[in-house]
């Protein structure tokens, strides 16, 4: 199945909480593809969290680092790609992910996305008083940059598998 897709790889952006990690594994098992979180090797290049990263270096320096892991993963062939979440914010990150491969981007209602990681304790941009109202103003920010993707899938009321098969279905549209 491999050698017939017609993208070098796939990335997946959207904002934290919509299913990247959880679809971007199966996809990649599905596809014989590789997975790829770029929060991860973010983590292993600079042997620290993401969220030491933004507290001791502040988030240009983490936009810096990602872009620089971004450019070095998607050289790569054969993969589903996970961004973190903001990565699409930089117009370089977006040319990359254009040129590297098919990009679907993964979205949620801010009420869903809140459910689904008001428990979790490593996320630096919502340690904020109001998180809900950080996760609107985030999503509202960068509403223009998830919509230039090829595929956007909203995963607020789909399971994991009705999301694989809607991108399934558009690399098989894109065969030929």
């Amino acid at each position: 199945m491999r050698s017939r897709i017609m993208f070098k790889n796939i990335i997946l952006t959207g904002f934290m909480g919509v299913g990247k990690t959880s679809i971007g594994t199966r996809l990649s098992s599905d596809l014989g593809f590789i997975f790829v979180d770029t929060d991860e090797l973010i983590e292993a290049d600079q042997k620290t969290t993401i969220a030491e990263i933004f507290a001791q270096k502040g988030e240009p320096y983490f936009r810096d680092v990602e872009a620089r892991i971004i450019r070095t993963v998607l050289k790569n062939e054969n993969q589903v790609v996970s961004t973190g979440g903001g990565a699409v914010i930089r117009d370089e990150n977006r040319k990359v992910f254009k040129e590297a491969g098919l990009v679907v981007c993964l979205m949620a209602r801010p009420e869903v996305i809140f459910e689904r990681i008001k428990h979790e304790t490593h996320r630096p941009l919502l340690r904020v008083p109001d998180p809900m109202a950080k996760i609107r103003d985030l999503l509202e920010s960068r509403a223009k940059f998830y919509s230039q993707a090829d595929l956007i899938i909203d995963t607020s009321e789909k399971s994991i598998d009705e999301a694989l098969r809607e991108i399934k279905d558009k690399v098989r549209y894109a065969r030929c």
